[in-house]
C-alpha cells in the first residue's frame, strides 16, 4: 500500500503538468508537443518496452542475489538498443529529412522515447523488489523536475522543444536519487546470457506489437488531422485524450502496481490456480472502480474545465472528452485487466488479434463517419477502436481463458455507477466552480460508496466486517 502515495503524487504532477504545458504553449504548439510524444511513446513502446515487462516479470530480491545475470542482461540489452538509437536522433538532426514533424523535434522525440524508457525500466527493476522508498523517491524526483523544467521551459520560451528537452533532463535527477538501489556490483555486463535475452524478448514481443498497434490509433489519428486542420486542432484534441488517460492511468497503475504484483507473487508461491483466482478477483476490482471513475469524469466536467481547462481549449476539450469516453473505459479496462490476464496465462496471441481489430476499426470508422469541420470524426473514431478491441479481447477470453470477475462486482457496479449518475447529472446544471466541483464529487463519492458497500462491490462489506471481528477478538 506505500506504493500508493508515489503514485498518486506522481499523477498529480503529470496532470498538472499537462495542463500547464497546454496553458504555456496554446493549442498549436501544443499540437506539435503532443505529435512529437506520441511519436517517442510509440518509439519507447517499440524498442525498450519488454525489458520494462521482462523486470517486472522475471526480476525481484531473490533473483537479484542469487541469479545476477538476469540484471546483466536486461542492462546489455537496452545499452545495445540505446545506442542506435541516440545514433538515429543525431543523424535525423544533421541530415534533416522532409518529415511531418521538424528535424529537431523529430530528434527529440527520440530523446524523449530513450528517457522515458529509461525511468520506466529503473522503475520497474525497484518495483519488482518492491523498494518501496526507493520507488517513491524516484517518481516524485523525476515529476517534481518535470514540473519545473518543462512547465518553467513551456512557459519561458512557448516552446515544444524546450519542454521536450525538460522531459528529458528530468530523468537524470531522477536517477541520481536511486542511484544507490539501482547499483548491482554483481551484474556485470559479462554475464548477460543471449538465451535469456531472447526469452525475454519472446515474452515481451506480442505485448509490445499490441501495444504499439493500440498507439498507432492516436498517432495516425493526430498526423492525418494535423495535415488537414492543423496544429491547432491536434492540440484541442489531445489535451482532452491525453487528462482522460492520466486521469484513468492513475487509476489503473496504482491497481495494477498492487494487484498484478500479487497475482505475480501468487504464481510464484501458490501455483498457477491461485494466481488465476487474483486475477478474477482483480477484474471485479479494476471493472468497479474505472466505470465509475470515468462516468465520475464526465460529471465533474463543466466545473474542471472552468477551473483547470486553459482558456482558449476550452468547449473543444469538454466536447471532446465526452466522445472519448468510451475509450477511457475501454483504455483502463483492457490495459490493466483483460490484458494481465493473458499475460499470467501466458496467452499473448489474442492481444495481438485484438489490437489489429482496434486499428481496423478506427480506419473503417474514419472512412464512414461524416467529415467534420473539427476533429469530432477523429475522436468518434478513437472510440469505436478502443472498444472494438476491448469486445474481441473480452470475447477471447471468454473461449480462452475464463477467469471471470463475480457477476456481483459486475452488477452491483453497473447499477451503482447508474444511481450516481441519476442523482448527480442534476448538479451538472448549477454554476460551474469550485463549489460544485466539490458537491458533485461528495454526492458521486457517497452514492457510489453506500451503494458498493451494499451490494458487497469488491467484497468490501465482507472485508469491513471480518475487521470488525478481528478487532473484537483483539
Amino acid at each position: 500500500m506505500r506504493l500508493m502515495l508515489p503514485f498518486l503524487l506522481n499523477s498529480l504532477l503529470n496532470f498538472a503538468v499537462g495542463l500547464l504545458v497546454a496553458k504555456a504553449l496554446g493549442p498549436s504548439e501544443y499540437g506539435r508537443f503532443m505529435l512529437a510524444l506520441a511519436v517517442a511513446i510509440v518509439m519507447q513502446t517499440l524498442l525498450f518496452d519488454w525489458l520494462r515487462l521482462a523486470a517486472t516479470r522475471f526480476y525481484a530480491e531473490r533473483e537479484r542475489a542469487e541469479r545476477p545475470e538476469i540484471r546483466a542482461t536486461l542492462d546489455a540489452a537496452f545499452i545495445a538498443l540505446a545506442v542506435p538509437a541516440i545514433l538515429l536522433a543525431v543523424a535525423i538532426y544533421a541530415l534533416r529529412p522532409a518529415l511531418p514533424l521538424s528535424p529537431d523535434l523529430a530528434a527529440l522525440a527520440i530523446g524523449v522515447s530513450l528517457s522515458n524508457a529509461l525511468f520506466d525500466f529503473a522503475t520497474a527493476l525497484v518495483r519488482a523488489r518492491f523498494q518501496d522508498r526507493a520507488y517513491g523517491l524516484m517518481v516524485v524526483t523525476k515529476n517534481v523536475l518535470a514540473f519545473v523544467l518543462t512547465v518553467g521551459g513551456a512557459f519561458l520560451f512557448h516552446s515544444a522543444r524546450v519542454a521536450l528537452i525538460g522531459m528529458m533532463i528530468s530523468v537524470a535527477g531522477c536517477l541520481i536519487a536511486g542511484r544507490r538501489t539501482l547499483i548491482d556490483p554483481n551484474a556485470r555486463i559479462n554475464r548477460a546470457d543471449a538465451a535469456l535475452m531472447r526469452r525475454y524478448l519472446a515474452y515481451g514481443l506480442p505485448i509490445i506489437f499490441a501495444a504499439v498497434l493500440y498507439q498507432t490509433v492516436p498517432l495516425a489519428n493526430r498526423a492525418i488531422l494535423s495535415h488537414a486542420d492543423g496544429f491547432a486542432e491536434v492540440g484541442l484534441l489531445a489535451l482532452a485524450f491525453e487528462t482522460g488517460v492520466r486521469i484513468v492511468g492513475a487509476i489503473g497503475s496504482a491497481i495494477d502496481v498492487i494487484l498484478f504484483q500479487i497475482a505475480v507473487h501468487a504464481e510464484k508461491t501458490d501455483g498457477a490456480a491461485a494466481a488465476r483466482a487474483q486475477i478474477s478477483r482483480n477484474l471485479g476490482a479494476v471493472f468497479a472502480i474505472v466505470l465509475p471513475a470515468v462516468a465520475g469524469a464526465w460529471l465533474i466536467l463543466p466545473s474542471f474545465e472552468c477551473l483547470f481547462v486553459p482558456q482558449n481549449f476550452r468547449g473543444a476539450f469538454a466536447h471532446y472528452f465526452t466522445l472519448l469516453t468510451p475509450a477511457l473505459i475501454a483504455f483502463a479496462l483492457i490495459n490493466y485487466g483483460v490484458n494481465t490476464a493473458f499475460q499470467l496465462a501466458h496467452r499473448l496471441t489474442p492481444l495481438v488479434i485484438a489490437a489489429l481489430i482496434a486499428l481496423i476499426a478506427n480506419f473503417v470508422a474514419l472512412a464512414l463517419l461524416p467529415t467534420t469541420p473539427d476533429a469530432t470524426r477523429f475522436a468518434q473514431a478513437q472510440s469505436i477502436s478502443s472498444m472494438s478491441g476491448l469486445l474481441a479481447l473480452v470475447a477471447m477470453l471468454s473461449f480462452l481463458e475464463p477467469m471471470w470477475p463475480r457477476m456481483r462486482d459486475i452488477l452491483g457496479a453497473s447499477v451503482a455507477t447508474g444511481v450516481m449518475l441519476v442523482v448527480s447529472v442534476p448538479l451538472r446544471n448549477l454554476p460551474p466552480g469550485a463549489t460544485t466541483l466539490a458537491l458533485q464529487v461528495i454526492v458521486g463519492a457517497g452514492v457510489y460508496g453506500a451503494l458498493g458497500y451494499a451490494f458487497d462491490v469488491m467484497a468490501l462489506r465482507s472485508m469491513v466486517r471480518s475487521r470488525r471481528v478481528a478487532r473484537a477478538v483483539a
